[in-house]
């Protein structure tokens, strides 16, 4: 039986493939920041006969709080075989079009979309590892745009939809980071687009016409998380279930190795176990 981290749990894709899973009987660990909305959802899961899931309240606009629920994962379990990284927010409302910043001062959206998964990763990577062989799935998007690293917290002309963009593009480049510096044959490391404009608030919030399906969604990341064929396989993009190519950018490893040490230092973990040393690639 295997036992599945989702993030973002409570609400479109991550609800969605949530119940999914259930009916495998995986063993699933899921997050929200509602804890009305995440008990609910733990009945639904129990009613498709998987056992009772663990439920993980954490508001991902604040570093300290993803920390803390990355320490409590250990305590609710003794292995982890999968981490969908799946929370994040939109590029316009319900959190608002205008420049925001999380607890810790950060753009929000940088914060949400990629620091959080980021941290999360990094604290649950002795978890993955001893419970090798484990997969980190991260769910992007199609809609990338260069990071700017000396405008990382995008204070200057400021656009939700780009900032967005930016955030999805290093959530992309630091799996690759990820799986330069941890063996696949203990964790891999994938992201992907899972389908596009489903009916999720994001998309709908916009009155933007839904193009695919919610279940196709489902399909694309169930199958990055269940897929025998894809086991050992690290450092890869799909659009839906193709593989696919991330902005260019994704490609220099110069940029990557930057972004790799400025997260470390925001999140605080420049003295993790994990070669943080110089570019790779």
């Amino acid at each position: 039986m295997s036992t599945i981290l989702i993030t973002g749990s409570t609400d479109g894709l991550g609800r969605a493939l949530a119940l999914r899973l259930a009916r495998d009987r995986a063993r699933l660990l899921l997050h929200g920041r509602d804890p009305a909305k995440l008990a609910a959802l733990a009945a639904e899961v129990e009613k498709e006969g998987a056992p009772a899931p663990e439920t993980l309240v954490a508001d991902f606009s604040d570093l300290s709080q993803v920390a803390r629920m990355a320490a409590e994962v250990p305590t609710r379990t003794d292995r982890l075989d999968v981490l969908v990284s799946n929370a994040g927010i939109g590029f316009g409302e319900p959190d608002g079009r205008e420049r925001r910043v999380g607890a810790d001062g950060y753009e929000l959206r940088l914060t949400v979309n990629y620091l959080a998964g980021f941290l999360l990763t990094l604290d649950l990577l002795p978890l993955l590892r001893a419970s090798a062989p484990a997969r980190v799935v991260n769910v992007s998007s199609l809609g990338q745009a260069p990071v700017d690293l000396d405008d990382l917290m995008f204070e200057r002309d400021y656009d939700g939809v780009d900032a967005y963009r930016r955030s999805k593009l290093a959530q992309i480049m630091s799996a690759t980071e990820f799986a330069a510096r941890v063996p696949a044959d203990e964790v891999t490391f994938t992201s992907l687009h899972p389908a596009t404009y489903m009916p999720t608030k994001i998309v709908t919030l916009h009155g933007i016409t839904p193009v695919d399906t919610l279940e196709e969604g489902v399909a694309a990341t169930y199958r990055l998380i269940t897929d025998p064929a894809l086991a050992g396989v690290t450092d890869r993009f799909y659009d839906r279930l193709r593989e696919s190519t991330a902005h260019e950018q994704a490609a220099d490893p110069r940029v990557r190795a930057r972004l790799w040490r400025r997260g470390l230092r925001l999140v605080g973990r420049e003295d993790v176990g994990v070669d943080a040393s110089g570019p790779t690639g």
